[in-house]
């Protein structure tokens, strides 16, 4: 380990070199002395280096279901395709949690230095969203869904896309903050000749953070993420009946 200069180990050095030509107790209690001294100058060298930066705290939105649903007699909803959802660039394509101070500059989105998304944003959204809807329907990716297109006597499914256009951590007052979600929602119907709009939603919603900190944002958008799919489906189910 490299220690830092120390102007003090020098004199200390010294100070052995002449206890060492000293003979008797006392030449040998001066030379305990100063050894102790030196050690007590490296080690506080070594205290004075800096520790090692802290890691990033990770976050998702938990581990999903973690079992199966039970079946119901509930006839399974029409088959839906969901596209990556997009974002307006910038801030949410990166892993960062973000926050905004209402109360002094709500046009700044800030980054916590400690802590992380597992993956962006809109990646979280999305797999949230497969999970939750697949419970009740067919969930296919944008891919597969132009698969299906070029297959004889295929039922296509809808087309979903989503545009992520808020997700942070909302400060109204310094110990109170709500975890903010607002997406763009639009429906599609595939045909061979092309898309047909169905319908479009915009989706806003709020939910307390428990703390005034990372974690209690990160539970408050894992909450309004979870309700905003809430209205989702429920739109779907309206919007999908033929």
């Amino acid at each position: 380990m490299k220690k830092p200069a120390n102007p003090h180990n020098t004199h200390a050095i010294n100070f052995i070199a002449k206890g060492e030509h000293k003979t008797g107790a006392t030449g040998r209690f001066a030379s305990f002395f100063a050894i102790s001294a030196l050690l007590a100058l490296l080690t506080a060298g070594c205290s004075s280096l800096p520790d090692k930066p802290a890691r990033s705290l990770m976050y998702d939105f938990g581990p999903g279901a973690l079992a199966t649903a039970p079946a119901t007699r509930q006839a399974p909803l029409p088959p839906l395709a969901i596209d990556d959802i997009s974002t307006s660039g910038g801030a949410l394509d990166n892993m960062a949690v973000l926050y905004r101070l209402g109360y002094a500059d709500t046009q700044q989105l800030r980054p916590y230095s400690q802590a992380r998304w597992s993956m962006p944003p809109a990646s979280l959204v999305r797999q949230r969203l497969r999970d939750r809807l697949s419970l009740r329907r067919a969930v296919f990716g944008a891919g597969d869904s132009a698969a299906l297109n070029r297959s004889q006597n295929a039922v296509l499914p809808l087309l979903m896309r989503i545009d992520l256009e808020e997700f942070s951590q909302l400060f109204t007052a310094a110990d109170t903050s709500v975890g903010l979600v607002r997406m763009r929602v639009t429906l599609l119907e595939v045909t061979p000749s092309g898309e047909k709009l169905v319908g479009q939603r915009t989706v806003i919603m709020q939910r307390p953070a428990p703390s005034a900190d990372a974690a209690g944002g990160v539970r408050a958008l894992t909450d309004a993420t979870d309700a905003a799919i809430d209205e989702i489906d429920q739109w779907l189910q309206q919007s999908t009946v033929r």
